[in-house]
């Protein structure tokens, strides 16, 4: 049976492997410290959960399954690609207490915007030295909690910033964000935050006048980064800060890379292993290991870890169809399902992502196993290749627009795609809905939250 979301799989005791991924086992587990690592028989996969839960009789809630699996086999990726970097979740992506549990069992550190979310991972009896206070203008009373906590290591980008932190925490460990190019970022963080070069040096000024320490320097190449060079250029804008505190007299210890990279099914073409090419030369120009002067470089991904482990069912709970006159068949159809953008989707307008819908049942009957390859394809294919009868072209294909439950005609998912003719009862499938979805969902119009199923996958 699948875990429920009061459940939790210790990760410790499950396998190391995703289905998606051809990674041998062993080969997984080799990037995990051993006291990490226990084998045991994988959960069932997404399409038995998925199949298990349409089937019952009083199916209808559109529900999320997550798969930790994956979450945990892009972190083996990630310590096998970038072994000089450490990574710290960055809790507000994805703040599901499971998928927090999971990053801490392997050791993740944690990038926290707030007093919540630090809250939530000191909870989990995480160390403080593994919190990255990331927010360069943090409420008072956040300010004070970080610093009864021991919290010490924090990011600014203001003089004010610095007058704070010496008044309330001048124990602190600060790094200065800088500035970056994130004009090929779908959210161009640089409007809010970050130092320019030309005022860094006088921030550092100020920094030693009043005797706050700083020990690094951060930045953020925006959120939906889509040009791996970004990352070097804001490698060359770090290590011109670095130069600028040795001649101030600081000893900087501490590089912070960042957010910015993309999940494992990204469409955009910017892959994880373009930005890694990139900015691990970088890294490594820039920054080459010196023993004598020992860097400890960090990154703050999110959406890279729990992006393609979250997958969203909804049901198609109302339909409108769409006629020229009405002596003639429908020539489109309109879907209306039960989560949308006040919901789940508010991915599609605060986080600039497009959706793409498969199938799971059509007219009543489960489809979901004879998907071929859908994620890689474009919206039109996807649908088209949801079930045997349409790969082999024998069903027809109708354009359509997929919409949410609520009365905003704001609240459409999807406004143009094509799909077989679908009835009032019948489950669409949306992937990679793992990053900036629930945690930014509201209950407008008194809709409730999709509800959440795990699973892991390792090992099958």
């Amino acid at each position: 049976m699948p875990i429920v979301s009061d459940q939790m799989p210790s990760v410790a005791t499950t396998a190391l492997q995703t289905p998606s991924k051809n990674h041998h086992y062993k080969s997984v587990l080799r990037h995990f410290p051993q006291d990490h690592v226990v084998t045991a028989a994988p959960e069932p996969p997404i399409q038995d959960i998925v199949r298990m839960r349409v089937a019952a009789e009083d199916a209808e809630d559109a529900f999320f399954i997550a798969d930790l699996g994956e979450i945990i086999c892009q972190f083996a990726q990630w310590k096998r690609l970038l072994p000089r970097v450490e990574p710290f979740y960055a809790v507000k992506c994805n703040p599901d207490p499971h998928v927090v549990s999971t990053m801490a069992e392997l050791g993740s550190g944690f990038d926290c915007a707030s007093k919540a979310e630090i809250r939530q991972i000191l909870d989990l009896g995480i160390s403080p030295e593994r919190i990255i206070y990331a927010h360069p203008c943090k409420p008072l009373s956040h300010l004070r909690f970080a610093a009864s906590n021991n919290v010490n290591l924090m990011t600014f980008d203001n003089a004010d910033e610095l007058h704070k932190m010496h008044r309330l925490y001048p124990d602190a460990h600060a790094v200065l964000r800088i500035l970056t190019d994130d004009s090929k970022s779908l959210c161009k963080l640089g409007l809010k935050f970050g130092a320019s070069l030309d005022v860094t040096n006088h921030l550092l000024e100020t920094a030693r006048d009043l005797g706050v320490n700083v020990v690094g320097v951060s930045f953020h190449v925006g959120s939906g980064c889509l040009d791996e060079n970004a990352f070097a250029d804001a490698v060359a804008r770090a290590r011109h800060v670095f130069d600028q505190g040795t001649k101030l007299g600081f000893n900087f210890t501490l590089l912070d890379v960042g957010g910015g990279f993309p999940g494992a099914n990204e469409r955009s073409g910017v892959t994880f292993d373009k930005v890694v090419r990139v900015l691990g030369a970088a890294l490594d120009h820039y920054f080459p290991d010196d023993p004598d002067r020992p860097l400890r470089i960090i990154a703050e991904p999110g959406r890279y870890f729990v992006a393609s482990a979250f997958s969203l069912a909804v049901n198609i709970i109302a339909r409108r169809a769409v006629s020229v006159n009405a002596a003639e068949p429908p020539s489109a159809f309109m879907y209306y399902v039960n989560d949308g953008v006040y919901g789940s989707f508010n991915c599609t307008l605060f986080d600039h992502q497009v959706v793409y819908p498969e199938l799971i049942t059509r007219k009543g009957e489960f489809v979901m196993d004879l998907q071929q390859g859908s994620s890689d394809n474009d919206s039109s294919s996807s649908s088209s290749s949801s079930d045997g009868d349409m790969h082999n072209n024998k069903v027809s294909l109708h354009e359509c627009s997929i919409w949410g439950p609520t009365c905003d005609s704001m609240d459409c998912i999807v406004s143009k795609t094509v799909l077989p003719e679908l009835n009032v009862g019948d489950w669409l499938l949306f992937r990679n809905m793992g990053a900036y979805t629930l945690c930014a969902a509201s209950q407008f119009n008194g809709f409730k939250k999709s509800s959440i199923f795990y699973t892991n996958t390792f090992g099958i």
